[in-house]
């Protein structure tokens, strides 16, 4: 990982591309260009039956220039810094500053590919790319660029609860677990098994001597911290699912209110005072015997 610092002064975590996955990268566009130059040499072969010499030469200069320049370059322009092996792989070329790549920046990576990689057989790129701090080749240099991948780490599914402690993490008290020592417990748990033996005693121990005090009642004698971590945050992620599940019900039960209650009474408009035969239909009669003019 390594922190990149926009133009907006915003700090942004990326994860550098490594040497092996772009290698493999590199080897899938060689070969995607390496078809493209032998399609190159059956067109210019065939058209120097038809044109002059002088001519097809041009043909065939300018078409291996598009092949080994035009490549990458039109590719990672229109796709933000990706072709065709970097896609396969998961990376991506950005600016410095994470901004996606331009067609300034690609054009000087392109350039600088047909030195390293081709004339050189890629020994300065690889050279470079193990020396720089983020992994640049020249290319990357000159163009003030970085290679990233847009994909992390698979990770496991968060352990269940153990048997042997159910019955004790009903009893916890939870209220005071922090959630990022909870999310540390979390990634601890989920890279358990990447980690050598010695790291998974330590951080498992470091860990969970910091969630001890924040959560009561202890656990039973014996317990290795893997075990206990795993209790206390399937016990945490149990308690959070039934609690949004009635939340759920909740908000079901008042929506069903709203939609299927009783329809409300209809308004009744207040009856008509009757008039006295006697009176005219023009005249009526206020409420202290008085009768207004016709």
């Amino acid at each position: 990982m390594a922190d990149v610092v926009t133009g907006e002064a915003v700090v942004l975590s990326v994860r550098i591309a490594q040497v092996p996955s772009r290698a493999a990268a590199l080897l899938i566009d060689l070969a995607v260009q390496g078809v493209a130059l032998v399609a190159v040499v059956l067109v210019v072969t065939t058209a120097s039956f038809a044109v002059d010499s002088s001519l097809a030469t041009a043909l065939s200069i300018l078409l291996v220039v598009l092949v080994i320049v035009g490549y990458p370059v039109a590719y990672e322009t229109t796709t933000r810094g990706r072709s065709l092996g970097k896609l396969a792989l998961g990376l991506r070329v950005v600016g410095d500053d994470g901004s996606p790549e331009r067609f300034r920046q690609a054009l000087f990576r392109g350039l600088a590919g047909v030195l390293e990689i081709w004339f050189l057989f890629g020994a300065p790129a690889l050279i470079c790319s193990l020396v720089a701090p983020q992994g640049k080749r020249l290319g990357d240099l000159f163009a003030g660029t970085i290679v990233i991948s847009d994909r992390g780490p698979r990770q496991l599914p968060p352990p269940q609860m153990p048997p042997q402690l159910a019955a004790w993490a009903t009893t916890l008290e939870l209220s005071q677990l922090p959630a990022d020592l909870a999310n540390a417990a979390r990634q601890y748990l989920t890279r358990w098994e990447s980690l050598s033996p010695q790291i998974q005693q330590e951080m498992g121990v470091r860990i969970a001597a910091e969630v001890g005090p924040r959560v009561a009642p202890p656990p039973p004698p014996g317990v290795p911290p893997y075990a206990y971590l795993a209790a206390v945050l399937a016990e945490r992620r149990r308690r959070d699912e039934v609690r949004l599940a009635e939340r759920a019900r909740a908000r079901a039960a008042a929506g069903h209110r709203t939609v299927g209650g009783p329809p409300a009474p209809p308004s009744v408009d207040p009856p008509t005072p009757p008039v006295h035969p006697s009176t005219p239909p023009t005249a009526r009669t206020t409420r202290d015997g008085f009768v207004p003019p016709t």
